[in-house]
């Protein structure tokens, strides 16, 4: 009797234990029942891959959803460089306006902003400096009227002999010096910008016109103003009462790396752009290399001239400078989302033959542009390598799913 018991316990838990691995088994195979084929990764040998290169088999389902195929081609890669630097005033456009004597600010006609044209006036000084030749030139106009009377009174009397003739050739002499001395008056004033007609204002109305007008030497817009009435200036010392700028033309400030330095000449082209216009580029050139590189930078300063025809460049924005240092390369390319980098750093890429197996790679890069790199070792032009989707499948050879 015990033993029969013994006997229907041991069946039960037979029983127990296959309804329980059923169970599980079940289990399992709905849970994976969801989820996709896994990669096959595969040995070289099975699809004419060289020894060290992996290989992984995917499902069409993977190849439609996670990758993009296309036949490796060639392009022209520029040979461009990059540089960061600054706007600034294009200096041999820039002017600082200074008086040429010393004297106060009398008017102050421009302000800031205004375009000027050459030859505009700016603002006026009263100058000691052209008091005393104002005056000079009137008692060189009154010695020069005083010789002519007496050149004209020894004539009359050397006909009568009523002078002689030393006195009649002295007078004619003194005649030709106060000629020599007017002249050199005139000239003295013209130096101040006065024109004929002022000075012979001055001459016949025996007034002293002390106002020096300084006009603007070069056309351009006011960028600086310090001019105000009854400040006293003097020439060359700063603040200038007046700058005037050229503001089509800036200039870009740039240092490039010492190892560029060769690939840099004057004349090359270049784009530049800011972040106040960030779908915009200003085209420009190098106008100016510098003669030493910073021995603590190791950098080496470019000067460029930017075209800004509407004046939206300010001095001091921050800009990225493309330089076109060589005429532009054609190489085998593959887009960017096609190479992979690896933990060591090498870069990869995944290529196949038959749209079904996927070879990895090793690539050495040169060039990028547009989102391509330019590929210097490891694919040919015409192979099928993957555009997209490169990363999805180094993560299954990396990882590749449990069974």
């Amino acid at each position: 009797m015990i033993n029969q018991a013994y006997q229907i316990s041991r069946r039960a838990t037979a029983t127990m234990v296959i309804l329980a691995v059923v169970a599980s088994t079940a289990v399992l195979f709905e849970a994976r029942a969801g989820q996709p084929e896994p990669a096959k990764t595969l040995a070289p040998a099975a699809t004419n891959a060289a020894p060290g290169e992996p290989t992984v088999e995917l499902t069409p389902k993977q190849i439609a959803s996670s990758i993009k195929i296309e036949a490796v081609a060639t392009f022209m890669f520029p040979t461009i460089r990059q540089a960061v630097g600054s706007i600034d005033y294009n200096e041999d456009l820039s002017v600082q306006v200074f008086p040429s004597y010393p004297g106060k600010i009398i008017a102050a006609t421009s302000v800031l902003g205004d375009d000027v044209q050459k030859g505009q006036p700016l603002f006026t000084i009263d100058s000691p400096d052209l008091i005393q030749a104002e005056s000079s030139l009137i008692s060189a106009a009154a010695a020069l009227e005083l010789t002519g009377k007496e050149l004209a009174r020894a004539k009359e009397l050397v006909a009568t002999n009523g002078v002689s003739l030393r006195e009649f050739e002295q007078a004619t002499s003194d005649l030709k010096i106060a000629e020599g001395t007017l002249k050199a008056a005139r000239d003295a004033v013209r130096v101040f910008g006065k024109s004929e007609a002022e000075i012979d204002q001055v001459v016949a109305t025996r007034v002293i016109d002390p106002a020096l007008v300084v006009v603007s030497p070069v056309a351009g817009r006011i960028t600086a103003r310090n001019a105000q009435a009854g400040l006293l200036v003097q020439p060359g010392n700063a603040p200038a009462p007046y700058a005037v700028a050229d503001l089509s033309l800036k200039w870009m400030l740039a240092n490039v790396i010492e190892t560029d330095a060769p690939l840099f000449q004057v004349g090359q082209p270049l784009q530049a752009s800011v972040l106040a216009y960030p779908s915009r580029t200003f085209e420009g050139k190098i106008a100016a290399l510098g003669t030493s590189v910073d021995s603590n930078t190791h950098r080496m300063m470019v000067r460029c001239e930017i075209k800004d025809p509407k004046n939206e460049l300010r001095p001091g924005m921050l800009a990225d400078f493309s330089i076109q240092v060589r005429e532009p390369v054609e190489g085998v390319a593959i887009a960017t989302t096609g190479v992979v980098r690896n933990g060591d750093g090498t870069m990869v890429a995944w290529v196949t033959t038959d749209q079904k197996h996927f070879t990895q790679r090793l690539v050495k890069l040169g060039l990028e542009k547009d989102g391509r790199y330019q590929v210097l070792e490891g694919l040919k032009a015409g192979e099928q390598a993957v555009s997209d989707g490169a990363v999805f499948i180094s993560n299954l050879l990396s990882a590749p799913p449990a069974d």
